[in-house]
């Protein structure tokens, strides 16, 4: 199979699996806000940023390095699966002790057990870390699918059984559990690979001497990203923290989605072609261009019927995410030019430059903070949204030394999307107003049709790259999947 049929397919079965994953996730979502508070939902936002830096610390960058290896055996996957399994455990006994103390940070003494039983997904998903990173690593997305999808969907189905009988936050909890263990069983049963019983130190001192610096940074990064909640929370109220996490998380599903569906077929390529700088920027040039490409109008477009989308979705009790959602927007409009410049320094085994890069963007997080805490919660978000601005030609400038691809050339290369965004946006803003009187539903539908049309007409016209190679890219995994 060629390397072009070889990306083609794994695009396919990483949105079919994408696809099928987040439908299942926002269709038990949708049925959850209708019998959970938004202060229920709050806690468990609170609690995630927690699981989210220890499944970072568990991993230990050794994704990462197990992917860009292109040597890799059995004794690598044996070692880097105790070692996850491990320091799963020494982490759980960590939250478990302090629980009580996270309860009381937050004055919600509800924390303390709530951690303690929430945070036991992180031992049982170490078990199948390493065989979802050699599927990934293999770019076998139909076989990860087809092993991951009933899981999340007998987990969903019995969070929605105990939400409805009254369990509340719990019906969140014993889900997360229920579908983290059994996603780590179906893995073993059917992902075709067990560990051996050993331990390679010489092995296990190549990837941690990469994978550290790269654990580290993506845990100060996760920190920062969700500080927003955990400081939400002690600030002002779980409350908030559920209508934060949950615009948070809308705001995600096209960013995230689709980051998720490219991040799998793309990192693993940039590995292949990162000593072939010029290869390197053309990939990386195009995969950016289609990504903003798709994400600028979208993005655009949830602004202007962000109240729609919220009546239609969620109901009017959730009313009060809109002006949280429109302003996390921006944030998510600026995440592709973070993410892509920063995978480049990944690639390119910069760990330690991309670790000294972390740190200094979260010092400039830190004083947004502390100036914009004393404007509000409002405030804060906006104060999130001038970080991400400030800090993104950092990212920009060392990536772009390394491929040649500087920062006003990125800028440029982006400028004729943003534009014809724009022009999209004034001509649904002006056509909504003509249809005011319509229902929600209504709205979004003949809303979302003049967008597309208006978007793609003016791409045609003024023969933006993007939409070319986007209309390519669907007609060659039309023939791949036949």
């Amino acid at each position: 199979m060629s390397s072009k049929i070889f990306f083609l397919n794994g695009m396919l079965w990483s949105f079919i699996q994408q696809f099928s994953y987040q439908s299942i996730t926002f269709s038990i979502q949708l049925i959850l806000v209708r019998f959970i508070s938004p202060a229920d939902f709050g806690l468990i936002g609170i609690l995630a940023v927690f699981v989210g830096i220890a499944t970072v610390l568990i991993d230990g960058g050794m994704t990462s390095s197990l992917i860009r290896n292109n040597q890799t055996d059995n004794s690598d996957y044996s070692t880097i699966f105790y070692y996850n399994v491990f320091l799963s455990l020494i982490i759980y006994i960590i939250l478990f002790n302090i629980a009580p103390f996270i309860g009381k940070f937050y004055n919600q003494p509800a924390l303390e057990n709530i951690t303690r039983v929430y945070c036991l997904s992180l031992i049982f998903s170490s078990f199948g870390t390493v065989h979802n990173n050699i599927l990934l690593k293999k770019m076998e997305f139909k076989k990860q699918a087809i092993i991951t999808l009933p899981p999340m969907i007998l987990g969903g189905f019995l969070g929605i059984i105990l939400a409805v009988k009254n369990f509340g936050v719990w019906s969140i909890v014993y889900s997360t559990l229920a579908t983290s263990l059994l996603t780590s069983f179906s893995l073993w049963s059917f992902g075709n690979w067990k560990p051996s019983l050993l331990f390679d130190v010489d092995k296990f001192k190549r990837h941690f001497h990469y994978g550290y610096k790269m654990s580290i940074s993506t845990a100060v990064d996760n920190l920062f990203t969700n500080i927003y909640p955990l400081l939400i929370g002690r600030l002002y109220n779980p409350t908030l923290v559920g209508y934060y996490t949950r615009a948070n998380s809308l705001m995600m599903l096209p960013v995230g989605n689709f980051s998720i569906i490219l991040n799998r077929v793309v990192f693993p390529l940039f590995s292949k072609v990162q000593d072939d700088a010029v290869t390197l920027k053309k990939i990386f040039k195009n995969i950016m261009q289609i990504f903003f490409y798709v994400l600028a109008p979208t993005t655009a477009l949830m602004i202007l019927l962000s109240k729609e989308i919220v009546l239609v979705l969620f109901t009017d009790k959730w009313l009060q995410i809109i002006p949280i959602f429109q302003i996390l927007c921006f944030v998510g409009l600026l995440y592709p030019l973070h993410l892509y410049n920063l995978m480049i320094l990944q690639v390119k085994g910069k760990s330690a430059l991309f670790l000294k890069l972390e740190l200094i963007k979260k010092i400039i997080i830190i004083v947004s903070l502390f100036i914009s805490v004393n404007f509000g919660f409002i405030g804060v978000l906006i104060g999130s949204v001038m970080a991400s601005i400030i800090t993104l030609p950092i990212n920009i400038y060392y990536a772009g030394e390394l491929i040649n691809y500087k920062i006003f050339q990125q800028l440029k290369d982006l400028s004729l999307i943003f534009i014809l965004t724009i022009v999209m946006s004034v001509i649904v803003f002006f056509f909504k107003e003509l249809i005011s009187q319509y229902s929600s539903i209504v709205k979004i539908l003949f809303c979302t049709i003049l967008a597309v049309f208006s978007y793609i007409t003016t791409s045609l016209v003024f023969k933006i790259e993007s939409a070319i190679e986007i209309l390519i890219i669907i007609k060659n995994i039309l023939r791949v999947k036949k």
